[in-house]
């Protein structure tokens, strides 16, 4: 009878998998729990994404017009240089007018160069004239003009999004 009762007692050990405490978990318990934990971490996940798509996602961005100075700023003769913005400011005896500083080939910064009075591209050697005109180089067109205009308290204000016919000069 003794290997009866260790048998018994081996089976009933056995049995469903739990040691008689309720301290051990059954396989298909346990699967069943991983399971549910699964599908919950996806569908907090999807919640997650849907209200993340809900919010708005606004880039503003800077104005395409920006206050260039008092027109005493710019006396006859001068080329001031808006590098924050690529924009070239310039007066001369018919007025002030502004032009992109970006090259029409392939939109590298241009430089003016004092002493040839010429902008030049670092980039692939276009050259322009105080006109924008291009004078050699690969660029296939000339540098586009940009509106001046004055504001309220008398100063000047180019807008960098409105592009005007070559020649249009300010004058104030």
């Amino acid at each position: 009878m003794s290997d009866n009762g260790s048998i018994e007692k081996a089976l009933e050990l056995q049995g469903d998998g739990e040691a008689g405490d309720g301290s051990s978990v059954d396989r298909r318990t346990f699967l069943t729990r991983i399971g549910i934990g699964a599908c919950a971490a996806a569908c907090g996940g999807a919640g997650a994404v849907a209200l993340d798509f809900i919010h708005p996602k606004v880039l503003f961005e800077p104005s395409p017009s920006f206050v260039a100075g008092r027109r005493s700023l710019f006396p006859e003769g001068t080329v001031f240089f808006e590098r924050e913005k690529k924009v070239y400011i310039i007066a001369d005896s018919r007025g002030v007018y502004a032009m992109s500083a970006v090259c029409t080939h392939l939109g590298c910064i241009t430089r003016f160069r004092s002493e040839s009075r010429v902008i030049a591209c670092p980039c692939h050697g276009s050259v322009f004239n105080m006109e924008g005109d291009v004078m050699g180089g690969p660029a296939p067109r000339s540098l586009p003009w940009l509106e001046v205009r004055l504001n309220e308290r008398e100063e000047l204000v180019v807008d960098t999004s409105v592009i005007i016919p070559a020649g249009t000069v300010f004058k104030a």
